[in-house]
């Protein structure tokens, strides 16, 4: 019988301006471990993903992450307090209960990807 424990699972998001969004994702609250020809490791407790220098508008404009965190509000005012709407030309959305269970809020960073930043909640 094979063992299929799995460990983790990242996506691979791009970058329309790499040192950009290296430090737009650091002021976001992910940690940046490691950083080597063109590909960047973030993490955040654990949750992680990789930045890779490479772009594509249709790529970019369709991608998105959701981040399950416990509590949302600490997320969006932290978003507000790191002034990234205005310091990144990004979107930041106001926070909304969905139907499904969660509230939540959405941010764009600066190439485009949606994340959709939420926590449970009981409906």
């Amino acid at each position: 019988m094979s063992n299929l424990e799995t460990i983790e699972v990242k996506a691979f998001l791009p970058a329309k301006d790499f040192e950009e969004s290296k430090q737009f994702y650091q002021d976001l609250g992910f940690t940046l471990k490691s950083s080597d020809e063109g590909i960047a490791y973030f993490c955040h407790d654990n949750s992680s993903f990789l930045l890779q220098d490479f772009y594509t508008p249709e790529l970019a404009g369709n991608l998105m992450m959701h981040l399950l965190v416990i509590d949302v509000e600490a997320w969006w005012a932290h978003c507000h307090q790191q002034n990234l709407p205005q310091r990144y030309d990004v979107t930041l959305g106001n926070i909304k209960q969905q139907a499904w269970g969660m509230r939540e809020f959405t941010l764009t960073d600066p190439s485009g990807v949606l994340w959709r930043i939420a926590e449970n909640i009981e409906v």
